[in-house]
């Protein structure tokens, strides 16, 4: 397992344009591999290379439904409806922000294998492709937001049994 440093806000990286992936290489497999394992153990449901300072048009997303995905050179080809809600960013620690995505997205990208795919999301999935797509071009979620960022509240793991949303008013 080897974890990259996620870049954050206020590096420049992040506000570039990605260029394309033309082969697989063997330092692009072990890139793909370590996005996973930096993604999984900074606790995300997506990650895109600007994001661990490589600037290749490749994104790996994990939304928990027993499908990860690797996408090289995605593109959404189709859009239908529109959702809002929170978005937190592994480049943004600590801040999320309302935002309107695509509620259904088609996505047709190469896969690991250099391979063509389409992948159909709808709900988070369609969300995060739409958030993780944006990196590739230097877009980031908060220059979406509706009213501002606002700070994630941690809490202890171990209160979440006891939460209850009418919390946030007394605090």
């Amino acid at each position: 397992m080897a974890l990259r440093t996620i870049r954050t806000d206020g590096d420049d990286i992040l506000r570039k344009v990605c260029k394309p992936v033309k082969t697989m290489t063997a330092r692009t497999e072990e890139l793909i591999d370590d996005m996973f394992d930096t993604m999984y153990a900074a606790n995300g449901v997506g990650l895109a290379a600007p994001q661990v300072g490589i600037l290749k048009r490749i994104v790996v997303i994990d939304v928990m439904d027993d499908n990860p995905l690797v996408l090289i050179n995605p593109e959404i080809i189709e859009t239908e409806g529109e959702q809002t809600g929170n978005e937190g960013c592994l480049s943004l620690p600590g801040l999320e922000g309302e935002v309107t995505r695509p509620e259904r997205v088609v996505c047709k990208a190469l896969d690991r294998n250099m391979e063509e795919i389409t992948v159909e999301g709808t709900g988070l999935l369609a969300r995060c492709i739409a958030h993780e797509l944006d990196h590739l071009d230097g877009i980031l979620y908060k220059d979406k937001v509706i009213d501002g960022l606002h700070r994630v509240q941690m809490r202890d793991p171990e209160d979440m049994d006891d939460f209850d949303e009418s919390d946030e008013d007394d605090e």
